[in-house]
């Protein structure tokens, strides 16, 4: 069994879905999860999990994440990008007095925070129901607005009545939406034409690999060389080595006196560690504080 996560490189037509379904019979494993859905017509980077690396999926959601986003201004669509049905096109007249000044004001608006609608199409569930399918039966439902966080902008090409981008932004955020936003804000709705997902916190384009790709590694036999180990992704965290008088708490993922870690002295309060025994061995990862080292997510 594979243990780890792989990135993955998202082509599109597939759901996340089915990347992860394709990823079991090319690696003849069940235990696989992946950490957060792309629409099936974008493309990038999608971090898989295997075996104990599932238990990351919830931690890598909540990373920020990079977009490249093409948004189409003058047209506004049911779904919020060039998929769906119209429901209003703009005069040509009015997108032709835009001028990119007003359109780069326009953008940058939504950098930092602000209360964004979730789009109706999409997996949030109203009354245990997915948005999207009450969408294609035709109902329309309120959504409350949540608070997302945009901490980059970076506008990377303008040839009007497109615009090309760059955005970090927080969990939860969609970029169809944020494309509408602005559309809506310049008064000539826009949709978005086209999402690469870039980066999902410390995996990025580079390296990302086709499923095309995958099995051609199976094939040669090594898948295990492209799995990177869970204690990787905390890398940034202290490594602490727990004594061995302390290895059957660690085990049974029991909090941890202080004295049976290493230069306890200079841990902070609310220190973030990586967890090892002295055969070297990732058990998870603990929080320091009051004197005792505590779990927080196992890998055992």
């Amino acid at each position: 069994m594979y243990n780890g996560i792989m990135n993955v490189y998202k082509e599109a037509g597939f759901t996340s879905h089915d990347v992860v379904a394709k990823l079991r019979g090319i690696c003849k494993q069940k235990k696989i999860g992946h950490t957060g859905t792309l629409d099936p017509d974008a493309v990038g980077v999608l971090p898989v999990c295997f075996g104990s690396g599932t238990k990351l999926c919830d931690m890598l959601t909540d990373w920020d994440k990079e977009y490249i986003a093409t948004l189409r201004l003058g047209v506004s669509t049911d779904t919020q990008d060039l998929s769906g049905r119209v429901l209003l096109k703009a005069e040509e007249e009015m997108i032709q007095t835009l001028t990119e000044e007003q359109v780069r004001q326009g953008v940058f608006h939504f950098l930092g925070g602000y209360e964004q609608i979730p789009p109706m199409y999409s997996a949030l569930k109203v009354n245990g129901k997915k948005l999207y399918e009450l969408a294609r039966a035709g109902k329309e439902v309120e959504r409350r607005p949540r608070r997302v966080e945009i901490s980059e902008l970076e506008i990377l090409e303008m040839a009007l009545p497109t615009v090309r981008f760059r955005v970090v932004c927080s969990k939860g955020t969609y970029i169809r939406t944020l494309c509408h936003d602005i559309g809506g804000r310049l008064g000539c709705g826009g949709a978005m034409a086209s999402l690469t997902r870039s980066r999902v916190g410390i995996f990025g384009l580079e390296g990302a690999l086709r499923l095309s790709e995958i099995e051609k590694l199976r094939d040669e036999d090594k898948i295990s060389s492209v799995i990177i180990r869970p204690d990787a992704v905390f890398d940034t965290y202290r490594a602490v080595t727990v004594a061995a008088a302390g290895k059957r708490l660690l085990e049974n993922g029991n909090r941890i006196p202080a004295g049976m870690l290493p230069d306890a002295q200079d841990l902070r309060e609310k220190e973030q560690l990586r967890m090892y025994d002295e055969a070297g061995r990732f058990y998870g990862v603990y929080q320091y504080g009051a004197g005792e080292a505590k779990p927080v997510k196992m890998f055992l």
